[in-house]
Formats: C-alpha cells, sequence, structure tokens
C-alpha cells in the first residue's frame, strides 16, 4: 500500500463476524489540515512510448478501445501489451461482479467486499483525513480485484432534499464538498486505480435526468456546481471523469464542447480521459469532438453503440478523421501507463475484506453519528437498574450493502444494530426485539417492488395491527426502549426521486405510540437525506441520526448510544421544517419537465435558509455532543490582507464536560459591503478538533484570501472584492459565537 503524506498504522483484529469489537475509545488523533493533501499529475514521460503503440494500431483496434465491449470494460489490444481498461462501481465499495452482457451477477465466491459508509456519512464526519482512509481502502480492495477505474466519488451538489441519490452525495456546499473529494481521490490514485469523479455536472436530480436540460447562470455554475470537480482536477489531479446523462444550456453533457473541452480540458488542464455515464451517449462524430473519449452502456448490443460501428463508418466516410480517433486513445494509453497496468512489474496488489478495511468502515461510521437531541440526557444510556431492553423497529435488522436501483456491495460481513447491540450489552441484560413496521409498497401491474423503486416507490403506510401491538407491549414491559426507523436503500434509490419528506411506512405513528407508552425511548434515524422530523423532534427526548454506515455500521451505532465513542458528526445538509422551505422548491424549479432553471442560483442549501432568514429544523453543520465545548481567545494574525495572503483564526476550544471527544470549529465569511448579492454567510474554513475532559486545545484555521473571490461575468474572472469582510466562528451555521472583522486591501 503506498500512502501519500498520511501514514495509516491499523492492526488487524482477528474476531468473528457477529463479535467485532474495535477499540471504540475517543483518543487524541494527529489531524493534518485539508491542504497538506497533494497529488502528482498525470506523467507525460511515455509519449513516446505511446507514439508507438498508436502507429502499430489498426483502425478497428483503436475504436475498440473507445467503447465497452463488456457492461464494465473496454477492449485491450492483446498483440500489443494493452490491457483491457476494467471498471468498477464504487460508492459503497467495490460492487460484485457481473455478467459481460447484463446485469445478472456472474456468480462467483470469491468477490466478496467491504461494504464502507456512504458519502452523506463521510461528510458527517467533517473529516478530510477519513476521506482519505476510505479512498485508500476502496482503492486497495479494487486493485485486488483487478480493477483500473473506480466510479466514484460522486461530487454533484444536494440541491434538494427529495434527491434519490443524496445518499451517495457529500453535501449541499461547495467548500466542504471540495475538501472531501481532493482527500478521496488521492487515497484512490495512492493505490495505482483511477478515480473516475462523477457526474460532470449540474447533475443534481433522478427525476427526468436522462434528458432534463440544465439551465444557471455563470456564476452558480462557477461558485456552486463546479468547485468540487475543479479541485478534483486541479488539486487531486483525478485521472478520469464520468460525463453525466442530462442535458446543460441545450447540449447532453457527453457530447458538450463548453463543458468537456473549454473548460475541463482548455481551462483546468484535464489530461485525463472522460467516460460516458451508462447509455448517456446520443451521438458518434460530435461526441468526440466535443471531448468524450469513452461510451459505456447497457441497453443494446455493444457493436452497436455510437463508438463502435458507427465510429468505424463515420471515419470510413470521412466524418471524422484517424488522428481525431488517435488522440483519444492517446489518453487512454496515457492512463493506463500512469495506473501502472502496461509496462510495469511494481503494480500495487491490493487487498480485499480484511480486518483492516473494516476497521476503516468502523472508524468512519463512528465519527459521523449525528446526535440531534438529548434533552434528558438518555444518551449514552446508563446501564444501572435496567434489566431489559425494548429494540423495535425494522431499521433494527434492515441491511443495505445492497439493495434499490445502483450499486451495492456483496459482502460477508454487514452488522445491524440490533447486532450492535448484542455485541455490546452485557449478557445480563434481555433485549426483546419488535419489528413495529412492515416495509411494504403498493402493488403494481407486475407486483413487483424493483419497478416501484424506479418510479418512486409508493409505500403502505398504514402500520400492520399485529406487528404494532407487538412493539407496544415490548415498549410498555421494557425499561426503556430503543426505536431504529428512517430509510433505507430500497426507498432511497439512484434514478427515482422521493414524492416528500414523509417518513415511510406509518413509521411516525409507531414512535409517537411506543413514546407514550414509555418515555425512555431513543429515537434512532437511519437515512441518507433529511426527513420530516417535526413531531418527532417534539416529542422525543433523545434523537440520533445515524447512516447507511457500512459493514461495522451496527457496531458504531452501538458504541455510540453506549457512550464508547461520542458523537462528533455534524449534518452534511439542512433538514428544512417543510419541502417548501427549500429553495429547489421554494422557486418552483424543482423538477421541471424538459427543462429545469435554477431560480434560486448561488442561494444552494443553508445559503437560502440564511440569507432569507427561514429557521430549518436542523441547521447545516449541526451536531451534539456528549461533553460541552467552549470556544475562546478567537482572533486573527492580522487585521488587515492583501489577496495574495493566508488569514489565520487562532482559538481556543475547552471541554467543560465530562467526557473527551471532537468538536468541528467552522468558520463563516460574510461580505455585507459587496457590489453583487452574495449569500448572508458561507463556509470558508473548518477544522475537527480533539479536547480531552476538562482540558483546552488551541488550534487554528487558515484561509487563503483568495477563498473570498465570486465569479464576475462581465470578465469571466475570479473577483476579491476591496472592503471590511465578517469572519464568524462557531459549530453549526446558525450557530455563530463570535464574529471577526477583517480587511482585505
Amino acid at each position: 500500500m503506498r500512502v501519500r503524506l498520511l501514514v495509516l498504522s491499523l492492526t488487524a483484529i482477528a474476531l468473528s463476524v457477529s463479535s467485532c469489537n474495535f477499540d471504540a475509545k475517543t483518543t487524541k488523533e494527529d489531524r493534518l489540515p485539508p491542504s497538506q493533501f497533494k497529488s502528482d499529475g498525470i506523467s507525460m514521460e511515455n509519449e513516446t512510448k505511446i507514439d508507438a503503440l498508436i502507429a502499430q494500431m489498426t483502425l478497428e483496434e483503436k475504436v475498440g478501445m473507445l467503447h465497452g465491449n463488456s457492461m464494465f470494460a473496454t477492449a485491450g489490444v492483446e498483440r500489443l501489451g494493452i490491457p483491457t481498461l476494467n471498471m468498477t462501481d464504487g460508492p459503497l465499495g467495490i460492487r460484485e461482479e457481473i455478467s459481460k452482457d447484463n446485469w445478472a451477477p456472474a456468480g462467483w465466491d470469491n468477490d466478496f467486499a467491504t461494504y464502507y459508509p456512504a458519502a452523506g456519512s463521510v461528510a458527517a464526519t467533517w473529516n478530510p483525513e477519513l476521506a482519505y482512509k476510505f479512498g485508500n481502502s476502496v482503492g486497495q480492495e479494487a486493485r485486488a480485484r483487478d480493477k483500473d477505474v473506480l466510479l466514484s466519488p460522486a461530487v454533484n451538489i444536494i440541491r434538494t432534499p427529495l434527491g434519490g441519490r443524496t445518499y451517495e452525495y457529500f453535501t449541499e456546499d461547495p467548500f466542504l464538498n471540495k475538501k472531501l473529494a481532493v482527500p478521496f481521490i488521492i487515497g484512490i490514485q495512492d493505490n495505482d486505480v483511477m478515480a473516475c469523479v462523477k457526474h460532470y455536472a449540474v447533475n443534481n436530480q433522478e427525476t427526468n435526468r436522462d434528458y432534463v436540460d440544465v439551465n444557471t447562470d455563470e456564476r452558480t455554475l462557477r461558485e456552486i456546481y463546479l468547485p468540487a470537480f475543479k479541485a478534483s482536477i486541479k488539486e487531486a489531479n483525478a485521472y478520469s471523469v464520468m460525463g453525466a446523462y442530462n442535458k446543460f444550456r441545450g447540449d447532453f453533457l457527453c457530447e458538450n464542447d463548453y463543458m468537456q473541452n473549454k473548460i475541463l480540458r482548455d481551462e483546468w488542464g484535464f489530461k485525463g480521459i472522460i467516460i460516458s455515464d451508462w447509455a448517456a451517449v446520443h451521438s458518434t462524430v460530435k461526441s468526440l469532438m466535443n471531448g468524450l473519449d469513452i461510451e459505456m452502456g447497457t441497453r443494446k448490443p455493444f457493436n452497436e453503440y455510437f463508438l463502435a460501428d458507427k465510429l468505424l463508418a463515420a471515419t470510413k466516410a470521412g466524418e471524422i478523421s484517424e488522428k481525431e480517433i488517435d488522440k483519444h486513445v492517446r489518453r487512454i494509453l496515457r492512463v493506463l501507463f500512469q495506473v501502472k497496468a502496461i509496462e510495469s512489474a511494481d503494480r500495487i496488489k491490493g487487498s480485499l475484506a480484511t480486518e483492516e478495511h473494516y476497521k476503516d468502515a468502523y472508524d468512519i461510521a463512528a465519527e459521523s453519528i449525528v446526535l440531534l437531541k438529548n434533552e434528558h440526557k438518555l444518551l449514552p444510556l446508563k446501564l444501572d437498574g435496567i434489566n431489559s431492553i425494548a429494540v423495535i423497529g425494522n431499521n433494527a435488522t434492515k441491511k443495505n450493502a445492497l439493495g434499490g436501483f445502483g450499486a451495492g456491495v456483496k459482502t460477508k460481513r454487514e452488522v445491524t444494530p440490533l447486532d450492535g447491540l448484542k455485541n455490546r450489552l452485557p449478557e445480563n441484560i434481555e433485549i426483546n426485539y419488535a419489528e413495529g413496521y412492515l416495509e411494504r409498497y403498493t402493488k403494481n401491474d407486475n407486483d413487483q417492488k424493483s419497478e416501484i423503486t424506479l418510479n418512486t416507490p409508493t409505500t403502505v403506510t398504514a402500520l400492520d395491527p399485529e406487528k404494532f401491538q407487538e412493539a407496544l407491549e415490548v415498549a410498555k414491559n421494557a425499561d426503556m426502549a430503543i426505536i431504529f426507523a428512517g430509510s433505507n436503500r430500497d426507498y432511497e434509490t439512484e434514478a427515482s426521486d422521493r414524492k416528500d419528506l414523509s417518513l415511510p411506512f406509518g413509521q411516525e405513528e409507531l414512535i409517537e405510540k411506543v413514546l407514550a407508552v414509555n418515555p425512555k425511548t431513543i429515537v434512532v434515524m437511519i437515512g441518507g437525506a433529511p426527513f420530516d422530523l417535526n413531531t418527532i423532534k417534539a416529542e422525543s427526548s433523545s434523537l440520533l441520526w445515524s447512516w447507511f454506515n457500512g459493514s461495522e455500521g451496527g457496531n458504531a451505532l452501538a458504541d455510540v448510544i453506549l457512550g464508547n465513542i461520542n458523537p462528533s458528526g455534524k449534518l452534511p445538509w439542512t433538514m428544512p421544517k417543510k419541502i417548501e422551505d427549500s429553495p429547489a422548491h421554494a422557486t418552483h424549479s424543482f423538477p421541471g419537465d424538459g427543462s429545469v432553471t435554477y431560480e434560486e442560483g448561488i442561494l444552494v442549501g443553508y445559503r437560502w435558509f440564511d440569507t432569507k432568514n427561514i429557521e430549518p429544523l436542523y441547521p447545516f453543520g449541526y451536531g451534539l455532543s456528549y461533553t460541552h465545548f467552549e470556544f475562546s481567545k478567537i482572533g486573527t494574525n492580522k487585521e488587515s490582507y492583501s489577496e495574495d495572503e493566508e488569514i489565520k483564526i487562532h482559538f481556543t476550544i475547552s471541554n467543560t464536560g465530562s467526557q473527551d471527544g471532537h468538536e468541528v470549529a467552522q468558520v463563516y465569511v460574510s461580505h455585507p459591503g459587496s457590489s453583487v448579492e452574495k449569500a448572508e454567510k458561507e463556509l470558508k474554513g473548518f477544522n475537527k478538533v480533539f479536547v480531552s475532559k476538562g482540558a483546552s486545545q488551541d488550534a487554528s484555521i487558515s484561509i487563503p484570501v483568495k477563498e473570498l473571490a465570486f465569479y464576475q461575468e462581465a470578465t469571466d474572472k475570479w473577483i476579491v472584492e476591496k472592503g471590511t469582510y465578517l469572519l464568524k466562528i462557531g459549530n453549526s451555521s446558525r450557530n455563530i459565537l463570535q464574529e471577526v472583522p477583517i480587511k482585505i486591501h
């Protein structure tokens, strides 16, 4: 394993699947600031070798490299030592092997992998080092399965809480997005695997995703939807990018000259390859001329792809030159050399589903869980006087490694919340489980749930009387209860957006009734996107938010409930009180029909809520702790800065409670005197700091002055205006503890 700038030393622990017990103690870690993650660019030293290979290739061999010849591979040229380019899905870990020409599992017995927490979970850690750890770990697994390209990360902005892939994306904020994407990509590519950053770009809804034409003004495009992609290229040096399904300003993204050539290649200097999303190509000559390199897909024989027989015919007819084809083949060969797939004996071999990797998954899950409410201090769970615990809810036993439409993981280990409690609780405590609600969908013509999930799942909201009564009896007769509710990956799924924020399956009624019969009830929500928790927030005293949290998710959740881990997760998106408060819905610009215009402009997520003074249910960056932190001695190294300098904010965090823990210091910037519209505040820096109980820790956050720039459409330039700015330091977008003015001259 090659590690750049970050040494991860983890000890394998040989334990059984059911009782895996990683060290749950919260300890101090030496954290590197996000700016320390660096990556080498794509090498140009093999150009002579590439010229020689291209000169020996037939036109048919060249074209074979530009389109899929199986579901996840393109053709190589065996006689010249050019290997097949092998790809795999990777948002939750390495996907199981599937058949050559359809989505059916290949039936291998050696393609089990680690199920990692979803990207929303990674974002909730607010920890770039864990993003690197995830990338490095899953990169090792990709190499162990002989993959060249990992189709990850997905860095699209969360524009609507209803998005079917919200769980798969990081955040609603472009700054947090890029600070997590960069180390994630570097971690992958440190293992001789190409990261494929997706879905480029403005791909923010599943509804009509195949054809919807997205329109934004240029400033919104540059400030909100492109920063993570730009950082992926210019800072992380990503080797590949995936073109999205949708259109942008009239042209499909996979044939969009402005996005692929002018911005990605000419402006940002991208030297890697652009791979289409599956069946996202609509032309032959236009796609190649406008920047696409590889067409992948699913819906027809491989030779019928636009970049297969049609490309051969177009070349022979003189519609496109062989020189143009050579340009794309060159790019592919360049990245194959980069990941040592050609002429290299020292390519990383990787490892698969090891105890080290399960530990990586645990570490991410443990830092991602968000404490939303703890009014009566039921958490952490105190076991004195507790003889029996009622565990209620389908989500206590639901597994999410597989499910829904899209990529999952075939894994030998997925610890459920119920498993985690059984692993962690003393044997003398009786656990009584009741399912409580059934995961039920309305029937369609074929009585197939999979058909429903492709078109927004419609759920049966009535509770099953027998299951409901069983849950009430179990809760009534227990010393305390824990309800595991929320969502799952059949309900939150690629290819469909949710209809509303409602909790499915009648869960709200179940939770209300259980709280009525046993007030000592902890509510744990599991999901990837916001839900309507207004009633639950009002009626419950202890509320936790967890995620689709990987192979070790149940153990990590149990450790948080029991206080072995002090929760340190922070929400990476805003949870609205009602859907009409969210910007895309308040402006009636979701989902559109044939086209959609992002009417909210730069005011996405918390920017909208804070600027319009709309109170959310839970704000961006929010998350409580079992201990209490105080900020003091907040200041800056200077009062006035030039454009080429860095602002250094220094502060002290004191832990005045009784448990060690992490706090996330967040710096938002306001510019009241700006000549253009700006959000009330924008995240521009953060630092996750460990503080022992009773101790204080000095910390700092550095912000390059250039981060304060806005995109000026008239000049197509980034502009840092002179004047007074306010640095707002706090631990959520709505909990600002102190403001510090600075001047930019």
